[in-house]
């Protein structure tokens, strides 16, 4: 059974992962939204084919679930070159990266998710990688070791953050495009619900695909998730068409509201209330009292609540606006009704 929180994580499961995957865009001209970003890509890339050249290292940053992997595999498939996919996380000895980057091809791209996270010493490895396309071999220990610099294929680094501050200085400046992934509009994610319906084979009235767009926090991963849970209703009810009353009816069930937020959004915004005085509270304190990690709520809480108004951070730490207090039905600390 899922946890009341599944939809909102960065982590997927299996099953998830590959719903992501049959529903990702396969052209620019099924990509919907980032309108400013696909501009920019597909001049760099119209470019680098007409140069025959690899694309310059890319850097995509913003809040989980906009589409960087989706997007790199896309640019990926417009350049006709081959992808690996890995994450900072994944990477902890400068062996493994040496092994990656030689097993490349001319011109394949390769995709670092939470690139942030690699160890400053795997950096150093991309260093010349990235700039003269030769890494170092450090062969044998001691005073007798000897240093070899190989060549390796002309290739494209792709990274993906939710942390663009945690990038140290001299990796950031060596990506040629920095680019920021914005929040999707209402309209954007009803138009990606009602491409992902078509690819589920699930009708969907327009009512419907808004209901669902309302509620999936300005992301395309989320409003994905919705959809299939909305579709597992219309299967259990036997219904031909996803509505808006179907929808409501779902998310009812789910204990979301119409702006996206669930129990444990309003679980963290009460606990500030309740046992800080609406703060300001600290982000360690945070983590020990809700049980959640720090990445998540950094990641995946704070940028929506704060895109909706209810929390503000500050030096001293977070608190819950006026807004928040009457969202929640609050007033100084007391409720409301």
């Amino acid at each position: 059974m899922a946890k009341k929180n599944d939809f909102f994580k960065p982590d997927t499961t299996e099953e998830e992962k590959f719903l992501e995957k049959s529903l990702r865009p396969i052209n620019f001209s099924e990509y919907i939204g980032q309108e400013e970003l696909i501009k920019n890509l597909k001049i760099a890339i119209y470019s680098a084919q007409k140069r025959k050249k690899p694309l310059d290292h890319i850097l995509f940053y913003g809040p989980p679930g906009l589409g960087k992997t989706s997007l790199s595999i896309l640019i990926a498939r417009e350049m006709g070159v081959s992808i690996k996919i890995t994450s900072g996380v994944a990477i902890d000895k400068k062996g493994d990266m040496a092994a990656i980057l030689t097993n490349l091809n001319e011109g394949d791209i390769l995709f670092i998710d939470e690139i942030h996270r690699l160890p400053s010493s795997l950096e150093e490895i991309l260093y010349p990688a990235m700039e003269d396309f030769q890494i170092d071999i450090v062969i044998g220990e001691g005073p007798g070791a000897k240093t070899i610099r190989l060549e390796i294929p002309h290739f494209t680094l792709i990274g993906a953050t939710t942390r663009i501050g945690l990038l140290t200085p001299p990796l950031r400046a060596r990506f040629g495009m920095v680019e920021k992934l914005n929040f999707y509009s209402v309209k954007e994610l009803g138009e990606i619900i009602k491409q992902s319906s078509e690819k589920l084979g699930v009708s969907i009235t327009e009512e419907g695909a808004l209901e669902i767009a309302k509620r999936s926090r300005g992301i395309p991963r989320i409003a994905n998730r919705l959809l299939k849970r909305v579709r597992d209703l219309a299967v259990v009810e036997d219904k031909k068409e996803i509505d808006e009353v179907l929808a409501k009816k779902m998310f009812e069930l789910l204990k979301i509201d119409e702006n996206g937020i669930d129990m444990t959004l309003k679980d963290f915004l009460v606990t500030i209330i309740e046992k800080f005085n609406g703060g300001p509270v600290g982000l360690k304190t945070l983590t020990a009292i809700t049980g959640e990690e720090r990445d998540t709520i950094e990641d995946i809480y704070e940028p929506f609540l704060m895109q909706l108004g209810l929390i503000e951070r500050t030096p001293r730490g977070r608190i819950v606006t006026e807004k928040g207090y009457r969202y929640l039905g609050y007033k100084k600390g007391k409720k409301l009704f």
